[in-house]
């Protein structure tokens, strides 16, 4: 972590079909002057920019195999098929990679899906890009497995989706330069990992360290509290009524007495004292 490095702005990369506009609502609402600026970037070049520093962070598809970048996944997307309105499969809810093997499946070049073997039946060329897939959807040409945040960028009226069980699923993480994990990066990590504005910053492992204290020092908290609290934290097991007895006769007041319970009053002195 360097706090030092903190830059007055924050550039924030995304690639195709990740909507990061819950994130940056939250970072407006807790750092108003901080801008934040989004930078639209295609799979292969969102790597280039976060190593060139052009971005600070940016939401990526997991793997991320640079051993210079750090990563945290975030979540899981639903594979779905891109299909004609007029396509067979349009008429069920889901349906499993066999129900498409006299389609014929496009594979994109850039197809974020790690697959061991395609379903259907091959074409003889690879489009280029997911968008150029859904085109030739269009055409009537063939149908494409993508993660459900794709199917929804390339939406069309002529076109719809289901949903494909068994597949491959794309996973979305937050990377950045493992050498450059700023404060303003862990403010960041805080937000997409829910942290409330309350915790410490969200930066580094202080949440679970703090955790772990609580935990593994829980013997030294009443030392800390015995001004105020030390006699509040143990009442039970009959060493309340023998505290507050001790405690009553020199503020005088009875009531504390009545506070310590029946058995600590009885024992505690009043029957010795009249006996």
């Amino acid at each position: 972590m360097t706090g030092s490095d903190a830059s007055p702005s924050f550039r924030l990369a995304y690639v195709p079909g990740v909507t990061p506009s819950k994130w940056v609502r939250i970072w407006h609402e807790r750092l108003p002057d901080v801008p934040l600026s989004l930078v639209p970037a295609s799979p292969d070049e969102i790597y280039e920019l976060l190593r060139a520093g052009d971005v600070d962070a940016g939401f990526v598809r997991l793997p991320v195999d640079q051993e210079d970048l750090s990563a945290i996944p975030l979540y899981t997307e639903t594979t779905v098929v891109v299909v004609p309105k007029d396509h067979i499969v349009a008429a069920v809810e889901q349906i499993s990679p066999g129900d498409l093997d006299d389609d014929i499946v496009l594979h994109p070049l850039d197809d974020p899906l790690d697959w061991e073997k395609l379903p259907g039946r091959h074409a003889l060329e690879r489009p280029a890009t997911t968008a150029d897939a859904v085109e030739l959807v269009a055409a009537g040409i063939g149908v494409v497995l993508v993660p459900q945040s794709l199917a929804r960028l390339h939406h069309r009226k002529d076109l719809t989706y289901r949903t494909v069980t068994d597949t491959p699923e794309s996973r979305v993480a937050l990377a950045w330069p493992e050498d450059r994990t700023t404060d303003l990066v862990e403010d960041f990590i805080g937000i997409v990992r829910g942290r409330t504005v309350n915790s410490t910053r969200g930066r580094g492992a202080a949440p679970a360290a703090d955790q772990q204290k609580s935990r593994s020092g829980a013997k030294s908290a009443p030392r800390k509290g015995d001004a105020g609290g030390g006699a509040r934290r143990k009442p039970a097991a009959g060493k309340t009524g023998g505290r507050t007895a001790g405690k009553n006769p020199r503020s005088g007041g009875s009531g504390g007495g009545a506070k310590g319970g029946p058995k600590g009053g009885a024992k505690g002195g009043k029957p010795r004292r009249h006996g």
